[in-house]
């Protein structure tokens, strides 16, 4: 939710299998929902992401009409992939910056710390 509020981007914590947490629009379409094979791969990836123009859309889950990710930050702890913090694609068509990148990043930092203790 603070994610949310802070950058205007819709946001959702996922683990392994699904979405866990998700604030702002189209919360309740993703909530709860298996995520997609994409958004695994990206995970997988253990990198960050960010979407570019022109590139193919990742769906956050596995519906027909999910919304997609306009940036994805595996969380890590201890070298194992746990999840990652997706900021959807905002319907407005402005694209993530650096800012949400690093607010992503530091958000999915700070999950990963947590998970360790």
């Amino acid at each position: 939710d603070s994610m949310h509020k802070t950058v205007g981007y819709a946001a959702a914590v996922c683990d392994r299998d699904g979405v866990i947490a998700a604030a702002g629009s189209g919360r309740r379409e993703i909530m709860d929902q298996h995520i997609s094979t994409e958004l695994e791969a990206l995970m997988e990836a253990r990198r960050p992401y960010r979407a570019e123009p022109g590139a193919k859309r990742i769906p956050v889950t596995d519906r027909d009409n999910s919304a997609a990710a306009a940036v994805a930050v595996p969380i890590l702890t201890e070298g194992d992939v746990l999840g990652c913090v997706v900021l959807l694609e905002r319907s407005d068509g402005v694209r993530a910056g650096d800012v949400e990148v690093k607010l992503a990043g530091t958000v999915a930092a700070f999950l990963g710390k947590q998970m360790e203790s």
